[in-house]
């Protein structure tokens, strides 16, 4: 995807655990040190999740591992770091995770148009073990019949 709109990492387990109602896209509060980690594409955001405490949000245990040239002034891999959203954003996400028992997930982060790291959240429900089966049978199911309609011709 080149550099314009480049996909860092995905969390590809969410939307396989969580029914994802909503969407918001928000920055990230970075080190210079993280962006540059960012840029190699290495960061791992399958086990981190979205906590809004205080009126802001943050992102917690993304793993953006730490860049060899820094050395010493590098940053903590697994460091909380501040979402940057518009207020009433923050306000729905509070909202809804108080009252309707929703958690907030990340579902993509990326480089926008403008180089600027962005982060793709969602605001989800957990799914029964039930639901994620009828999932991976209707998959199958889909898989199996292009097979059989590209065989029949």
């Amino acid at each position: 995807m080149g550099e314009n709109g480049a996909l860092i990492a995905e969390n590809r387990r969410a939307r396989f655990d969580f029914a994802v109602e909503d969407t918001f896209e928000a920055g990230v509060k970075l080190l210079g040190t993280e962006v540059k980690a960012l840029r190699e594409g290495k960061a791992n955001i399958a086990e981190s999740y979205v906590d809004v405490e205080n009126g802001e949000a943050y992102l917690i245990n993304a793993n953006i591992p730490i860049y060899p040239p820094a050395a010493q002034f590098n940053h903590q891999p697994k460091r909380n770091r501040k979402l940057l959203m518009k207020r009433r954003e923050i306000n729905v996400l509070i909202g809804e995770t108080q009252r309707k028992g929703r958690t907030v997930v990340p579902l993509r982060m990326y480089f926008n148009e403008r180089g600027k790291v962005k982060i793709l959240i969602g605001l989800a429900t957990g799914k029964q073990n039930r639901d994620k089966r009828d999932v991976q049978k209707n998959r199958d199911w889909q898989r199996d019949k292009a097979r059989i309609l590209r065989e029949r011709g």
